[in-house]
C-alpha cells in the first residue's frame, strides 16, 4: 500500500465530512460550541487543497503536513487533537511497510497523541470513547489473523458501537462537560466525527 492510498483515505474524509458537516454542528449545538461540523469541513477541505497542489513521496511527510493543516486552520479543541492523530500516526509509519501491524501501531500513536493532548478516559464523552473500542477490536482482529480491510472494518463497527455509548453518559472534558447533567442523553460529536473517519479508511485503506 503505497502514498496514493493514504492520499485517497484524506479526500474520502473530507468527502465524509463536507457530507455530515451540518449534522455534525446539529449534534454540538447541543452540547458544545456549534461549530465542529464546519470546523471539520474547514480543515479537511483545506486539506484537499494541498493535496491538489503538492505531491508526496512518504506517508510520513503526508500526514506531518495534514496534520499541520489541521492544526491551524481548524477551531476548538478538534484541531489540535486530530491533527495531533495524524502528525503522530505518520511519524510511526515512517519508513514501515504498510502491514496490519504497523497500521496498527501508527493507529496506537495516533491515539496516544490525542490522548497526550486532551487527558480523556474511557466515559468522558469525548472522542476517545470511540477511538478506544476501535483500537482493541483492530489489535484483536489482526491478532486472529485478520487482513487489513477486516481489521479497519472491525474497528470501525467498533468505533460506531463507542458513539451511540455516550449518548447516556454525562460529559466529564471539555465544553460539554459545563453542562453537567444536561450533557445526558446527547451523542458526542467528536465520537461521531471519529467514526467517520475510520469508517473511511475501511473503504479507502482495504
Amino acid at each position: 500500500m503505497g502514498v496514493d492510498s493514504f492520499v485517497n483515505w484524506l479526500r474520502d474524509c473530507a468527502t465524509v465530512l463536507h457530507e455530515n458537516a451540518a449534522y455534525l454542528t446539529e449534534l454540538d449545538s447541543a452540547i458544545g460550541d456549534a461549530d465542529h461540523g464546519a470546523n471539520m469541513d474547514r480543515g479537511f477541505q483545506a486539506i484537499v487543497a494541498l493535496l491538489d497542489e503538492t505531491s508526496f513521496e512518504t506517508a510520513d511527510d503526508l500526514f506531518k503536513k495534514a496534520g499541520m493543516t489541521l492544526v491551524s486552520k481548524v477551531g476548538g479543541a478538534s484541531g489540535p487533537l486530530y491533527g495531533t492523530f495524524f502528525l503522530r500516526f505518520g511519524t510511526a509509519l515512517a519508513g514501515a511497510e504498510a502491514t496490519p501491524e504497523a497500521i496498527g501501531k501508527a493507529l496506537h500513536a495516533g491515539v496516544e497523541g490525542i490522548l497526550a493532548r486532551g487527558k480523556a478516559e474511557p466515559g468522558d464523552k469525548t472522542m476517545y470513547d470511540a477511538w478506544a473500542p476501535a483500537l482493541e477490536a483492530y489489535d484483536g482482529a489482526v491478532a486472529g489473523g485478520a487482513d487489513l480491510g477486516a481489521a479497519l472494518t472491525a474497528a470501525a463497527e467498533a468505533a460506531a458501537k463507542g458513539r451511540d455509548a455516550t449518548i447516556p453518559l454525562v460529559a466529564r472534558k471539555g465544553r460539554a462537560s459545563y453542562l453537567g447533567e444536561r450533557s445526558a442523553g446527547h451523542q458526542d460529536p467528536g465520537a461521531t466525527s471519529t467514526t467517520l473517519i475510520v469508517e473511511s479508511a475501511a473503504r479507502t485503506l482495504s
